[in-house]
């Protein structure tokens, strides 16, 4: 009888050992939660961490945000003079088309996402709105107050928009996703091409810039294939649509699995 028990015992540690080594290789082919999140957010543009980003900041003492892995909408709006001609305006001026396709997108944007706002126009270039969560209403009241008029200083206008997306970037410590998005309907003006400043943005940060070209075709400085995002939108409808396309192109992991330094963690 004692031998019986003793064989039955040793056959059940070896249906274990089995098991446990079986868990092991599927453990080992499948890479855990996070892995996978960060892998998704790596087929788009490199992270934060490949850059070594964000770079430099004043001296004094950033505050931390809350929430690491923010998603950054900052949008530049054209409002130079062309934008009141009716061509492509369904109806309506390019800038008010504008304004109601950015007020779709705002609705849309999550809650959980900053949205931000620079325009150039008959105030000159500047920023609107910064970065922030429930601020839609003003994100609006914002757009709304925009007067075609002026030139376009793109260069300009997307080295604010970078500049207030870096500083976001410091006080998430490089994580999370920060997109540049721009509606324009010309060619920059003499001394404003931005090709030397996309360059470079798109040689030392994550940033993903996104361009909607409002009735002026695929030949713009800013359709670069393969390294921005660009849409041609010839109509209301389109320029609706390519709006919208910035938010489902937006990287998808689960940002509540991401384990996020803790402050004062070494960065990168």
């Amino acid at each position: 009888m004692i031998q019986q028990e003793k064989r039955g015992s040793g056959w059940q540690w070896y249906v274990l050992l089995l098991a446990l080594f079986a868990g092991y290789r599927r453990c080992e082919k499948s890479p855990s939660a996070p892995a996978n999140a960060l892998a998704k957010h790596a087929q788009r543009r490199p992270t934060a961490a490949k850059f070594d980003w964000p770079h430099g900041g004043s001296d004094a003492k950033v505050e931390l945000a809350a929430d690491l892995t923010m998603r950054n909408y900052y949008v530049i709006l054209d409002g130079s003079g062309s934008m009141s001609d009716r061509e492509c305006g369904g109806g309506t001026t390019k800038i008010e088309a504008a304004k109601q396709a950015l007020a779709e997108f705002a609705k849309s944007v999550p809650a959980s996402a900053q949205l931000g706002l620079a325009a150039f126009d008959s105030r000159g270039t500047s920023e609107r709105l910064p970065l922030g969560r429930g601020n839609r209403d003003r994100f609006m009241e914002e757009v709304r107050a925009v007067m075609a008029n002026g030139e376009t200083p793109l260069k300009s206008a997307i080295t604010l928009g970078i500049e207030k997306l870096e500083d976001q970037a410091r006080k998430q410590l490089g994580y999370g996703e920060y997109n540049l998005v721009i509606v324009t309907d010309g060619a920059a003006s003499s001394g404003e091409d931005p090709g030397a400043v996309v360059d470079a943005v798109l040689s030392r940060s994550p940033v993903n810039i996104h361009t909607i070209g409002f009735c002026i075709g695929p030949d713009h400085s800013l359709n670069q294939p393969g390294r921005t995002v660009y849409k041609t939108a010839e109509n209301p409808a389109e320029l609706r649509a390519g709006l919208g396309d910035v938010l489902v192109e937006a990287e998808t992991f689960d940002a509540a699995k991401f384990a996020a330094p803790k402050e004062g963690a070494p960065h990168h």
